[in-house]
C-alpha cells in the first residue's frame, strides 16, 4: 500500500514538472510568434512603402515618356514648319527672279524707256534718294486717285442707282464701271438720254484732269448677236465703247488725244454667265481714268533724282 501511494506520489511529481515545462515552452513559442507577427508587420509595411515608390516611380516614368513624346511632336513641328519656310522663301526667289525677268522683257516700252529701266534697276541699291522719290510719287498718285474716285463718287450718286454705276480704285487707276441698261438701248450702241447726264458729269471731272487719259472699255455678256448693225459681241463691244468715246469728244469737249476705245467683247466677265442677274453684271462699259505713259517714263528716268 506504501509503494502505491508513493508511486502515485512519483508520478503526480513527473506530471507536475512535465506540465511546468511545457508552458516554458509554450510562452517561448508564443513570444517567438509574436516576435515573427511583428517582423512579418514591419515587412508587410516595408513592402508597401516600396510598392508605393514603385508606382511613384512609374507615374514619373510615364509623365517623362509623355514628355518626351511632345518635345518629339513640337520638334517635327518646328522642323516641318523650317520647312515650309524654306520652301517659301524658295518660292519667292523664284516669283523675284521672273518679275525681274518680265520687266526686262517688257515689249510695249520703247527702247530707250528700257535702257532707262536696266540703269534704274543697276543704280537702285545705291539710289536712297531715287527710291524715296518714286515712294513719294506713288503716294501722290494714291492720294490723287483716291481724292478722284470721292469727286466721281460724289457727282454719279446724285440721282443715280447704286446698282447702275460703281466706282472703284484699283493699284493705279480709277475706273468707272457703267451697266448697259443706263447708257444703251438694248442690244445695240445707241446712247440712250438718261446716259448724257452721266457722261456730262464723268467729262466735267475729266476735263479737270488734263494729266490723265481715259480709256473706255466696252463689255458684253455672252449670248450671240448677228444682225445688220453687228457680227459678233466683238463689234457690240467696240462699238458701244466708240459710241461713248465720240460723246465725251462730241457733246462734252474733251479733247479726242486724251481718249481710248477698247472692246472686249464677252470675255473677261466679272459674273457668270449662266443666268440672267449675271449676264447683266456682264454687260457693262468700263471707263479708266489713268496716269499718261510719259508720266510714268519720267518716273524711271534716273535723271530724276535729286542732285
Amino acid at each position: 500500500m506504501k509503494n502505491q501511494i508513493k508511486n502515485i506520489l512519483f508520478l503526480s511529481l513527473i506530471l507536475l514538472l512535465s506540465s511546468c515545462v511545457g508552458k516554458k515552452e509554450y510562452k517561448a513559442l508564443q513570444t517567438e510568434l509574436e516576435v515573427a507577427n511583428k517582423d512579418l508587420n514591419n515587412s508587410g509595411q516595408k513592402i508597401s512603402g516600396i510598392l508605393k515608390q514603385l508606382d511613384q516611380c512609374e507615374t514619373e516614368k510615364n509623365n517623362l515618356a509623355a514628355d518626351l513624346r511632345a518635345a518629339e511632336s513640337n520638334l517635327k513641328l518646328r522642323e516641318e514648319q523650317i520647312q515650309d519656310f524654306k520652301e517659301q522663301i524658295g518660292d519667292i526667289r523664284v516669283q523675284r527672279d521672273k518679275q525681274v525677268e518680265q520687266v526686262g522683257d517688257l515689249t510695249v516700252l520703247s527702247q530707250s524707256a528700257s535702257e532707262n529701266i536696266k540703269e534704274t534697276l543697276s543704280q537702285l541699291e545705291g539710289k536712297d534718294k531715287y527710291i524715296h522719290l518714286l515712294q513719294q510719287a506713288k503716294t501722290k498718285a494714291d492720294s490723287i486717285n483716291l481724292a478722284l474716285a470721292i469727286n466721281l463718287k460724289g457727282v454719279l450718286n446724285q440721282g443715280i442707282a447704286d446698282n447702275d454705276v460703281e466706282v472703284k480704285v484699283d493699284k493705279t487707276v480709277v475706273f468707272i464701271n457703267l451697266s448697259d441698261k443706263m447708257l444703251f438701248t438694248s442690244g445695240s450702241s445707241n446712247i440712250t438720254s438718261r446716259a448724257h447726264e452721266v457722261l456730262g458729269k464723268i467729262a466735267k471731272i475729266v476735263k479737270s484732269k488734263p494729266d490723265m487719259e481715259v480709256m473706255i472699255e466696252g463689255y458684253t455678256d455672252n449670248v450671240p448677236i448677228k444682225d445688220s448693225c453687228n457680227k459678233d459681241n466683238w463689234d457690240l463691244s467696240v462699238k458701244r465703247a466708240t459710241s461713248v468715246v465720240r460723246a465725251l469728244q462730241t457733246n462734252f469737249g474733251v479733247d479726242p488725244n486724251r481718249l481710248i476705245a477698247a472692246g472686249r467683247g464677252e470675255y473677261n466677265a466679272l459674273a457668270s454667265n449662266n443666268d440672267s442677274a449675271g449676264r447683266s453684271i456682264n454687260r457693262r462699259t468700263r471707263i479708266i481714268i489713268l496716269p499718261k505713259l510719259d508720266q510714268f517714263y519720267d518716273l524711271l528716268n534716273p535723271e530724276m533724282v535729286p542732285k
